[in-house]
């Protein structure tokens, strides 16, 4: 019987990591495997604890190190939807005065509220800009 409850705990264990993807209980799922192994080659309760601790302690000790790197080089410095406005261009939908605090943008079908990057050009409805930054929820544009 105690082989099924290690069978079990394995099979919480491993939903538990899948749903996080932390690595925080694939450690524990390897040692219950462990543990469930040695109760059905007959060891007694006492052994199956022990069985777990070590293998869940040395799989800890040994592959953290590893995967935490693997999953750390795959990370990228991807550009954000938003990063990908820049050097588009954009149509002026109200005119763009940085003094006035006035000016929209229609870019990919999205407006945006405007502001000239330099911070002293004046652009009028229906010219054509580029976009040079995103600050917030506002394009810093250009001319073309």
């Amino acid at each position: 019987m105690a082989a099924v409850y290690w069978l079990i705990g394995f099979v919480i264990l491993i939903g538990i990591e899948a749903a996080t993807m932390a690595l925080t209980t694939i450690w524990f799922a390897g040692g219950a495997l462990a543990a469930f192994l040695a109760a059905l080659l007959g060891a007694g309760v006492e052994v199956q604890l022990a069985v777990f601790a070590a293998v869940s302690f040395l799989l800890l000790l040994f592959t953290r190190p590893f995967a935490a790197r693997l999953m750390k080089s795959g990370k990228t410095d991807a550009r954000t939807n938003v990063d990908s406005l820049i050097g588009k261009h954009a149509k002026v939908t109200e005119a763009v005065d940085n003094e006035l605090g006035t000016g929209a943008a229609v870019v990919s079908g999205q407006e945006w509220t405007a502001r000239a990057y330099d911070g002293e050009s004046h652009f009028s409805t229906g010219e054509t800009v580029v976009i040079r930054a995103v600050e917030g929820v506002k394009l810093m544009v250009s001319k073309s």
